[in-house]
């Protein structure tokens, strides 16, 4: 498991870790929320440390940066082409064949400047302890997200995103994902962290059922664009309760 564990921390983030194909990660995509813990106390980490004595705007900066530089953005960029798609009127090929342009339209731009400022806005109203948790708990949820919507929706054509629905279609596997994020977020979160998980099912089931009719299904840039959404929308739960 150690193995298979690293493979898809290396998938999730810039360090490599080990070299599998794609199949093999989809195979294993049930275990996300364990990637998602490693993330958010690497990440958690940094915030808590730097809380201590900088300002927290330029703390909220340094930890949007750390995300950026560890995962590598390439689901931000997900996104970006997400919002392209949305915003393309037309038939859903028409919005799949934006989704996969190369170049960002103005869409793209204002929903990852929207995100970013979002992101530092959330991570500079928590200091301390409630700071790594914040980002703990967030990140946990945000891989987790993926796996619920490859679990729950379709593949709108056949691309980098079809491994993963098919693989995520044993119950099975969205079961132990389903405990091994709600362990965490319960025992930690308490309360907050409940709420934290019945709120994120609820955006994640609407994304599907959003990108269904647009879209006709799940892309990559859709996997991508909801792992951004729903940890923003945690980081925002977390510190307004």
């Amino acid at each position: 498991m150690l193995k298979e564990i690293g493979s898809v921390f290396s998938f999730l983030t810039i360090i490599p870790t080990s070299n599998s194909n794609l199949e093999t990660i989809a195979k294993y995509m049930y275990i996300f929320p364990i990637v998602g813990i490693a993330i958010g106390l690497i990440v958690g980490s940094i915030g808590f440390g730097l809380s201590l004595f900088l300002d927290p705007l330029i703390v909220s900066l340094l930890v949007v940066a750390s995300f950026a530089i560890l995962t590598g953005i390439h689901h931000t960029d997900g996104l970006a082409d997400f919002a392209d798609g949305l915003m393309v009127k037309g038939t859903k090929e028409k919005k799949l064949a934006a989704m996969k342009d190369l170049s960002t339209g103005s869409a793209g731009i204002v929903a990852i400047v929207l995100y970013i400022v979002g992101l530092i806005i959330a991570i500079s109203l928590s200091t301390g302890y409630q700071l790594f948790l914040a980002i703990l708990l967030s990140e946990i949820f945000a891989k987790f997200s993926m796996v619920l919507m490859a679990s729950i929706g379709k593949s709108a054509s056949l691309g980098s995103n079809s491994p993963f629905v098919e693989m995520m279609k044993n119950k099975k596997k969205l079961i132990f994902a389903t405990v091994i994020t709600l362990i965490p977020l319960f025992v930690l979160g308490g309360t907050t962290g409940l709420l934290l998980f019945g709120v994120g099912v609820i955006l994640t089931i609407f994304l599907v059922v959003l990108t269904a009719r647009s879209f006709g299904g799940i892309t990559g840039d859709v996997l991508g664009a909801t792992n951004e959404l729903t940890r923003l929308a945690s980081l925002l739960i977390f510190v307004s309760v």
